[in-house]
């Protein structure tokens, strides 16, 4: 086990030294950041005083290395747009994407699969027959469409819930939270739903095609022959050799709302990251762009090693191969 942990802790390092390289040629040659930083009436000898404060006057690879050191301390400048360090914007920005993702990640699951298991175990059915069908609707619409249907049916038409931003929020620390709020808990419906549906169709479709291929295993056919209870054969032995490539595919689209979040922030004016990105691609705001790559890179690659460490939590096997693994590399 301490030899695969090493293991994906060595590959994770280099996908974000990659990541800040691309992220550093981004803040590097997309545009001067004198000349976006300065107006045009500056001075000659105050471009030059800039350029030598922000580190520009060195080589390239001195340079890569300072915002590698830089970004390893949370230090991604100034963002040219707000005046404002980059880092504490994101910091501001980041309570608000994480709970509309958890939101949809609890709705994804919470939904999901119980339909999946019930369309696979009752698949002849009218009901899941109609699931079926509306699970592809999920697959095929965007989301900016949903979310705009929503604001239109129940925040215009009949006014139930707010149809912009994330109402009232309680400072606890640095983190900002809307859950202990009733104006805050009611922004979040229609957003974490848009965000979720798509999630709850491919937990649903992945769920019952892992069921269907489960229940003709052989270990099922012994359970039935012992006489044990269907609930028991459905729920404690079938979905639990389910759960893999749930546990993948959450782990990895939990990365995807993160990053991709911004079509239903922009549509709901939901002030997170994604919100945050999208005025920075207008405004040309460099250090927010390439801050916001690292940042989301870095949540990929966490939830990645998560959930790699999870998969031997749930299937016994893995467990085991760590363990001789690590037998054998002492």
């Amino acid at each position: 086990m301490p030899a695969f942990l090493f293991k994906r802790l060595l590959n994770a390092a280099g996908v974000m030294l990659a990541v800040a390289f691309l992220a550093f040629l981004i803040f590097r040659f997309v545009g001067d950041p004198v000349e976006l930083m300065l107006n045009e009436q500056a001075s000659q000898q105050q471009r030059d005083e800039l350029r030598v404060r922000l580190g520009l006057d060195k080589g390239f690879v001195l340079q890569y290395a300072t915002f590698v050191g830089n970004a390893v301390r949370g230090d991604f400048g100034i963002s040219y747009r707000n005046q404002q360090d980059v880092f504490t914007l994101i910091s501001e920005r980041f309570p608000a994407t994480f709970e509309l993702v958890l939101v949809a990640t609890f709705l994804s699951l919470a939904v999901g699969v119980p339909l999946g298991v019930y369309t696979a175990i009752r698949r002849d059915s009218f009901l899941a027959k109609t699931l079926q069908f509306v699970s592809v609707l999920g697959v095929s619409l965007p989301s900016f469409a949903l979310g705009i249907l929503f604001i239109l049916i129940f925040s215009v038409t009949l006014q139930w819930l707010p149809a912009f931003g994330r109402g009232e929020v309680v400072q606890i620390g640095w983190w900002s939270t809307g859950f202990l709020t009733a104006s805050g808990r009611k922004a979040l419906i229609l957003p974490g739903i848009t965000l979720s549906l798509f999630q709850i169709t491919l937990v649903m479709r992945l769920v019952r095609a892992e069921m269907l291929e489960t229940m003709r295993t052989d270990f099922i056919r012994f359970a039935r022959a012992r006489g044990l209870p269907s609930r028991a054969v459905h729920f404690g032995h079938a979905l639990r050799n389910c759960l893999m490539p749930v546990i993948t595919v959450t782990g990895l689209q939990i990365g995807n709302l993160i990053a991709f979040a911004l079509v239903t922030e922009t549509v709901f004016q939901w002030p997170g990251m994604g919100m945050l990105f999208v005025q920075a691609v207008t405004f040309v705001d460099i250090p927010v762009m390439a801050a916001y790559l690292i940042v989301v890179s870095f949540i990929f690659v966490t939830l990645n090693t998560l959930v790699d460490l999870t998969y031997a939590w749930v299937d016994p096997r893995l467990r085991e191969d760590a363990l001789t693994g690590g037998a054998n590399a002492r």
